[in-house]
């Protein structure tokens, strides 16, 4: 489901320092071969003498910077399952995952039937200030023909990204406009937010979706807070499902808008560095706003830290799926020939005193990353007798409730996903993108009629009015699928509360996708439940 990332692992990521330096040669800190290959003690310049021996003398010709590089990956793997090389031509799109802007044209695209189409243009940005619209098709990209199978996200990224200030011919095809349409667009900066949506819940109660902490998440959730309490909010649902973590700094800072002064919000420490901790300050805009924050088992590092500071100071009550369990920090090193290593480098500890990372075995990266496959096989999202979590590793928190660490975030209250409509009839519409394409088609046939909505509880209720599900099972038919009579009906709901969101996000954005879709999530309405009664 879009935005509803699945299984994400994002690592806790602060300050990038100067430190580490290494060339394709030469390392501060060379190791021996012999050694690295049976997890031994580092020696002096023998990896460099091995790279030498294999440029020069080996019987085929080799490239040396790729066996560097798989070499120095093979060996940060070995470490634990957080720390990562990243080599020089995929570290600025790694690094961008969390920043704050990016530029490019300013659209969100969809490929259908081999054609880029735009499902929306960026308020704002260069696409819009020229006039590209919704439902226009991408066929053309600097003169050039621009559809077919060859079209893939990444290629559709690579030719309309680019520097500020440079330019992209395109030529456009728009229904009831004859011939292609020609653009010239000056690419700009285009802001990516981490605060997906804020709106009331009710009359007194704010809900807000953080889908990470990127540059500038405190910033935009200030700015949700602060737009909420002029609507009248007072208490607060905070969604972190799906977010897998990122800036611990924008994750501390927001826990301190909930809690009094002097209250400890996470420490950290680690070999090579000494205990720090995170204490609020008792200038937060929330300081007595009742809160509840929903957690999955992809929440994960700062979403973590957030959520632990929470329950461990029980400011708030914590509800959903235990988290993911990553309780390491990572720092980042620049390396000289461009890529860059982040390496774990400390532990962080919840207020209670626990750390709340989940086993794993250096060097087995794929046990660990299995981790969630299993939980799902053991029926842990779907039970809360399924959880294991290691009861040896009990602490208080504030008032004395007993919590675990060794094992992410158990929630306060348990409430299992909602697999009811989970036929492999819609498993499949959803894994093809059928729901997607659907709404975009259904969409961009009624654009004019959508136009005149002016909210998306009027368009939500027209929807109803429209025979979805009918129409849609004709559109998958047309698709290849034969739909189970049987599992269409038990999937009916869900792919109509499905159905609905996507065509209301087309015309409203995440303003009304989200809405629209916690209308029927019963974590939010668990949520709702327990806060209307604080």
């Amino acid at each position: 489901m879009n935005k509803r990332n699945g299984l994400l692992v994002l690592i806790i990521f602060v300050s990038v320092v100067a430190g580490l330096v290494l060339g394709n040669f030469t390392a501060r800190r060379s190791m021996n071969v012999q050694g690295f290959l049976s997890g031994g003690k580092f020696g002096k310049s023998t990896i460099d003498e091995l790279l030498y021996r294999i440029d020069n003398d080996y019987v085929d010709t080799m490239n040396i910077d790729s066996l560097t590089q798989q070499t120095m990956a093979d060996l940060v793997s070995k470490l634990d399952p957080h720390s990562v090389y990243i080599p020089a031509d995929e570290l600025a799109d790694i690094n961008s995952e969390l920043e704050s802007s990016f530029t490019g044209i300013g659209v969100q695209f969809n490929i259908q039937n081999d054609t880029v189409m735009v499902v929306a243009v960026v308020s704002g940005g260069p696409s819009e200030k020229i006039g590209v619209l919704a439902g226009d098709r991408i066929v053309q990209v600097n003169d050039t023909n621009f559809t077919g199978k060859k079209i893939t996200n990444n290629l559709v990224m690579k030719k309309l990204k680019g520097k500020s200030g440079t330019k992209v011919k395109l030529g456009i095809r728009r229904n009831g406009t004859p011939g292609i349409i020609k653009y010239t667009i000056t690419r700009g900066e285009i802001p990516v937010n981490s605060v997906d949506v804020a709106y009331m819940a009710d009359k007194i109660t704010g809900y807000i979706k953080v889908s990470k902490f990127a540059e500038r998440t405190y910033a935009e959730f200030l700015n949700a807070i602060a737009k909420l309490k002029t609507k009248g909010a007072k208490k607060f649902i905070i969604d972190l499902r799906g977010n897998g973590g990122g800036f611990m700094e924008q994750a501390i800072n927001m826990v301190n808008e909930f809690l009094p002064d002097d209250e400890l919000i996470v420490y950290s420490k680690g070999r090579a560095y000494p205990r720090s901790e995170s204490r609020s300050d008792g200038k937060g805009s929330c300081i007595n706003a009742p809160l509840v924050v929903l957690i999955d088992e992809s929440s994960a590092s700062a979403s973590e830290i957030f959520s632990g500071a929470i329950q461990d100071n029980d400011r708030g009550t914590i509800i959903g799926l235990r988290s993911f369990g990553k309780g390491l920090v990572q720092q980042q090193f620049p390396l000289t020939d461009g890529s860059a290593v982040r390496l774990t480098v400390a532990r962080y500890y919840t207020p209670s005193g626990r750390c709340i990372q989940k086993p794993y075995v250096k060097g087995k990266a794929e046990d660990y990353a299995m981790d969630l496959i299993n939980r799902l096989k053991h029926g842990e999202f779907d039970s809360k007798d399924s959880v294991h979590v290691p009861r040896s590793l009990k602490y208080k928190t504030l008032h004395g409730r007993t919590v675990y660490g060794g094992g992410g975030i158990m929630p306060d209250i348990f409430v299992p996903r909602d697999t009811s409509g989970y036929t492999p009839f819609f498993i499949k519409t959803m894994n093809y993108g059928y729901v997607y394409q659907y709404a975009f088609s259904f969409t961009d046939r009624n654009r004019e009629k959508l136009k005149s909505f002016k909210n998306w509880q009027n368009l939500d209720n027209y929807l109803d009015s429209q025979h979805l599900l009918a129409d849609f099972t004709a559109f998958v038919k047309r698709k290849g699928m034969n739909p189970v009579p049987q599992q269409l009906h038990l999937s009916s709901k869900i792919l109509l509360t499905e159905l609905k969101a996507f065509i209301i996000r087309n015309s409203f954005g995440d303003e009304g996708f989200y809405p629209a879709l916690n209308k029927d999530d019963k974590a939010v309405q668990k949520a709702m439940e327990v806060i209307s009664k604080k």
